[in-house]
């Protein structure tokens, strides 16, 4: 679904708020209990878009320093949020949208922006490449700020592009976005390779030697299943939830869930409003293929709106929905492969999630419902920490076993 799509949406799901509720005198003893615990424990959120929406703002156009985050109110990202939310760890979204061509420089452009926006806020973010780096920056009293490629058409087809993001601070890639690339299958395009083709596989295979996860959220089943067959480290979804629970494909069916255990990897599942309320995801299916094509706020919006008048307005998400699919992955994958991964790109999350300061009214909903205090750390950030961790050791490893690959899509794959 397109990322415009979705923020429209959620604004609409929402009624249109990006700024949470102010905490309330007398919080019952769930909540206090949260608030203790994401003190105490990491949390690590999978996916933010705030620099695409830098570069999208009608005031900023890109300008980090016109687009303050030490100032509430702007979308549901800001700092003082951030700290109420109690995030530890975040991981930035430099997303670029499906171009026939200059998607490298845009890439570029994107990494760029999101390390000066990192680099303009030192009393709160701090630059990250490592796991390690999240207790570090908890012990400097600041949040572990990491970079994460969504859609693989940046490489360009170059696997020496891979290298290059890499030593730029990406630490993980999205290998597709809406449509799908030269050489891996979208969830939400017509299936073309069957899959990952040979160059898909290479691509995966020198993620794992740089130590670089691999994101499969945004992928087809069977890049799902075919990268869990490849990786030798462990692999996430950034910001995905449980298909079982609302049938969306961009959501992760039981059978990879189970393939989680043996992978060692983490679903962070997200809040987009679509992919958690399947009363939501039936009302926008009918015209998800025609909001691939929107290029703008506005149009989304007009493309909704257009949608109201023949099925009436949007079925709202809610917190609750949210926690279902957070048990139903941990109950299903095991609650050792199950994180967070909001995904909050502008126009606010489910009725209960509405920007980055909630996330302790999530796991007060968890404790409501049973969760103990070792399994709200794996949740909040424990996972992904651990998952990381091997995936460096794994990256140590292959970088004495073998080079840095020199393959090409045209000798794979053939002629592009």
């Amino acid at each position: 679904m397109n990322c415009l799509l979705l923020a429209v949406l959620a604004a609409t799901a929402s009624e249109g708020t990006a700024v949470s509720p102010p905490a309330v005198a007398g919080e019952d003893a769930a909540l206090r209990h949260a608030r203790a615990l994401l003190r105490r424990m990491p949390l690590v959120d999978g996916h933010n878009d705030t620099p695409w929406l830098i570069r999208e703002d009608a005031t900023s156009h890109g300008d980090v320093g016109l687009y303050d985050l030490r100032k509430p109110g702007r979308h549901e990202t800001d700092l003082a949020r951030l700290r109420a939310g109690g995030v530890s760890a975040q991981f930035w979204s430099v997303w670029i949208p499906s171009m026939k061509e200059g998607s490298a420089r845009m890439q570029l452009e994107q990494i760029d922006t999101a390390l000066r926006m990192i680099a303009a806020y030192p009393e709160v973010l701090v630059f990250a490449t490592r796991a390690a780096d999240i207790e570090a920056a908890r012990r400097a009293g600041k949040i572990a700020s990491f970079l994460g490629m969504e859609n693989g058409r940046a490489l360009e087809n170059s696997l020496g592009a891979l290298r290059a993001y890499y030593d730029l601070g990406v630490r993980y890639m999205t290998l597709t976005h809406g449509r799908n690339t030269d050489w891996a299958d979208s969830a939400t395009d017509e299936p073309k390779h069957g899959g990952l083709t040979s160059f898909g596989r290479e691509v995966v295979r020198e993620m794992n030697r740089l130590g670089m996860l691999v994101d499969i959220s945004h992928v087809s089943p069977a890049v799902m299943n075919q990268v869990l067959d490849v990786s030798e480290a462990p692999v996430i979804f950034s910001h995905s939830s449980a298909q079982a629970l609302t049938d969306h494909p961009r959501n992760v069916p039981d059978e990879v869930l189970r393939r989680m255990q043996k992978n060692g990897g983490v679903v962070m599942v997200t809040f987009v409003p679509p992919f958690v309320s399947s009363e939501l995801a039936e009302w926008s299916r009918p015209f998800e293929k025609t909001m691939q094509g929107a290029t703008t706020i506005e149009e989304s919006r007009r493309l909704v709106e257009e949608r109201a008048t023949v099925a009436g307005p949007p079925p709202k998400a809610t917190l609750a929905q949210v926690a279902d699919h957070v048990e139903h992955v941990a109950q299903v994958a095991g609650v050792d492969h199950v994180g967070i991964g909001a995904d909050f790109g502008g126009e606010g999350g489910p009725v209960g999630l509405e920007d980055v300061s909630r996330y302790p009214y999530l796991f007060a909903e968890l404790i409501r419902r049973g969760w103990k205090d070792d399994d709200l750390r794996k949740l909040a950030g424990g996972n992904l920490i651990r998952a990381f961790t091997q995936a460096e050791g794994v990256a140590a490893r292959l970088q004495k076993e073998r080079p840095a690959s020199t393959a090409t899509i045209e000798a794979l794959d053939g002629s592009k």
